[in-house]
C-alpha cells in the first residue's frame, strides 16, 4: 500500500503518509489538520478505534498514526485557527497539509513594493513563474519537525522533497499548539 521508505524516522514516515493521502485527494483542496498519536499506545488504550483505523493487526510499520481532524473553518486565517487548538495528552504531535503558490527566488526581486496582502496574493497568482506546492508539515511535542513539499507540476511520490526546516514559519505555528 505505502511506498514510504522504512529507514525513515517515524515522523518522516507519518509526513510522507499524509502527503500520499493528500495526493490521492487531488489538488485544489482545503488545508487539513492531523493529530499524530503513538500507534502502540492507541492499540492499547483505544482498541476499538485502532480496529476502525485498520491498525489492530498491521505490523509495527509506523510508530505514529495520523488522524484527520475536523475541517478547518473556511475564511478563518490559518494562524488564527491554530491559535485556538489545545491537544489532549494522547496526541504526541500534529501535522498540517496546505497548498500554496510559490515563486522561485529569482522572481522575488521583481515583487512590487507597497502591496497589501490581497494585492500581493493576486500578483503572485498571476506571475508566469509561480508554482503550486503542497506542503505537509509535522511537529512533535518534543520539538522534532519534518516537512514534505510536492510541486503540482512534478506530482509524483519520487519528486517529494523532505526536510525538517523547509517551512519554518508553519512549523513554529504548529509547535505553538503544544505550548502550555
Amino acid at each position: 500500500m505505502s511506498n514510504t521508505p522504512m529507514a525513515a524516522s517515524p515522523l518522516t514516515r507519518a509526513v510522507l503518509e499524509i502527503d500520499e493521502y493528500a495526493s490521492g485527494l487531488g489538488w485544489d483542496q482545503p488545508a487539513r489538520l492531523f493529530a499524530l498519536v503513538d500507534t502502540a499506545r492507541l492499540r492499547t488504550q483505544e482498541p476499538g478505534l485502532a480496529t476502525q483505523l485498520g491498525l489492530d493487526n498491521s505490523p509495527e510499520e509506523t510508530a505514529l498514526t495520523p488522524i484527520e481532524q475536523e475541517e478547518i473553518p473556511a475564511g478563518k486565517p490559518l494562524d488564527e485557527f491554530l491559535g485556538t487548538i489545545a491537544w489532549p495528552d494522547a496526541v504526541v504531535g500534529c501535522a498540517l497539509t496546505v497548498e500554496r503558490l510559490m515563486l522561485p527566488p529569482s522572481a522575488e526581486t521583481s515583487v512590487p513594493e507597497g502591496l497589501g496582502e490581497a494585492q500581493l496574493a493576486k500578483w503572485v497568482a498571476e506571475h508566469p513563474d509561480r508554482q503550486e506546492v503542497r506542503m505537509t508539515v509535522a511537529v512533535l511535542r518534543d520539538g522534532a519537525r519534518e516537512s514534505a513539499l510536492r510541486l503540482r507540476e512534478k506530482d509524483s511520490p519520487t519528486e517529494v522533497l523532505t526536510g525538517s526546516d523547509l517551512v519554518p514559519g508553519l512549523a513554529e505555528a504548529l509547535a505553538a499548539t503544544f505550548a502550555e
